[in-house]
């Protein structure tokens, strides 16, 4: 699985201030450690929201000292510097091999996706109703559903199915799956409309680092496109543990039909008539005692604006420039989702797209998130602290019993509780 990894300068942590040991400070009577006042954190909010030159300032200070030495190699004896420069050699050659290793388990991809492809244009037939699956197919398919139902209640149900037998493949068949998926939050109900003619989803890997998506479209009334493609680009060299690093990535443009752009919404207003002319056609009618005219007369204004839709996702973001230094956060956040709905695309949904229909894969997914290790461990050590407390009070309680007697119980409970 080909990952992201950011683009940014690794840190090297050996020399960083925060790992740079101490050195020895006097010692005197009157000595005391360095510190500051205890700042709570609504004081700290409140300093820095009246001070947002404060809150730039520390930001510029810091981001300067990432990746600056603290001089503590520097500071090494020759021989242990010589020693260190050696352990980074070392390393250069581990990255050569993790480079390598990406590499091999790229070409592993694509070789068994050779394999899956007559899989994915088996599905797409039957998908679109051009071929039928066969007897064995739907028997191995079947042996995963659960066999709650008599056998009397399944002959009725087909029965009742054969009214239904002109329906042609699987309708809607990639709608239904996206909408079961993690592009759920991102489709709205305009879209569903276009999106109901989407027939299939594929992918492919690029000559270079990267992969296409390819959308495919039946004839409908949105946009003339048949096909329309995200294109993921990584860049040239390998990141930090071979990883590669995405770059960018470009989509097809859209060619909507008159008025039916998903992306935007027109908005029609009602402007009255202010123009020159009507001021002069006043001033004209007094002189000549003619009726003023009609000064209220108004136009129908349209204005388009962006509303949010799935048919973004052909149009991403750039990369931040230096001149993007303001919306740099918002502009990464949309890079890394875009970037995640990509991966989902190609690792997720085109694989198990049967899955994310029928919502088993949904189901799966769910349930890893659901069962919490942590609170399960947490509930154990709870019982185990109390049948602990148990204990020790029973062993307390024995232990002034055995005693002499000469203090009562209750006094013994006072001294426990204080």
């Amino acid at each position: 699985m080909v990952k992201i990894r950011s683009d940014q300068a690794v840190t090297d942590h050996s020399s960083t201030p925060q790992n740079t040991p101490l050195d020895k400070a006097p010692i005197s009577s009157r000595a005391q450690q360095p510190g500051v006042s205890t700042i709570n954190e609504e004081d700290a909010a409140s300093i820095f929201a009246a001070n947002p030159a404060l809150v730039s300032m520390m930001q510029n200070k810091l981001s300067g000292l990432v990746g600056r030495s603290s001089g503590y190699v520097e500071s090494l004896p020759a021989p242990v510097r010589r020693r260190v420069a050696g352990l980074k050699g070392v390393q250069k050659e581990h990255s050569k091999l993790e480079a390598e290793f990406q590499e091999e388990v790229l070409a592993l991809e694509k070789k068994f996706f050779a394999k899956y492809a007559p899989l994915y244009e088996k599905r797409a037939k039957i998908i679109s109703g051009s071929t039928e699956p066969t007897e064995q197919e739907v028997e191995a398919g079947k042996e995963d559903e659960e066999e709650d139902d008599e056998d009397e209640e399944d002959d009725e149900a087909d029965k009742a199915d054969e009214s239904a037998a002109d329906i042609k493949g699987i309708p809607e068949f990639w709608l239904s799956a996206m909408k079961n998926s993690s592009l759920a939050e991102t489709i709205t109900d305009r879209d569903e409309g276009a999106l109901k003619f989407l027939t299939d989803i594929r992918m492919e890997y690029l000559e270079r680092p990267g992969f296409r998506l390819i959308f495919e479209f039946a004839e409908n009334e949105f946009f003339t496109n048949k096909t329309i493609t995200k294109t993921y680009y990584y860049q040239e060299e390998n990141g930090y543990g071979g990883d590669f690093i995405y770059d960018h990535a470009e989509g097809d443009k859209i060619d909507w039909q008159s008025g039916k752009d998903l992306t935007v919404r027109v908005e029609s207003k009602k402007q009255r008539n202010k123009s020159e002319f009507a001021s002069a056609a006043i001033i004209s009618s007094a002189i000549t005692d003619k009726n003023p005219p009609d000064t209220k007369q108004t136009r129908i204004v349209k204005k388009t604006i962006p509303t949010p839709s799935f048919f973004d996702f052909f149009n991403p973001a750039s990369p931040p420039t230096e001149e993007d230094e303001d919306v740099e956060d918002d502009i990464e956040a949309k890079l890394e989702l875009d970037y995640q709905l990509g991966e989902d695309i190609k690792e997720k949904l085109i694989p198990r797209a049967i899955d994310w229909f029928t919502g088993e894969a949904l189901q799966f997914e769910q349930g890893f998130e659901d069962f919490d290790d942590d609170d399960e461990f947490e509930d154990e050590d709870d019982e185990d602290e109390e049948d602990y407390d148990r204990d020790e009070e029973d062993d307390e309680e024995e232990s002034d019993e055995e005693g002499d007697g000469s203090k009562p119980k209750q006094e013994t409970a006072e001294c426990k509780q204080s």
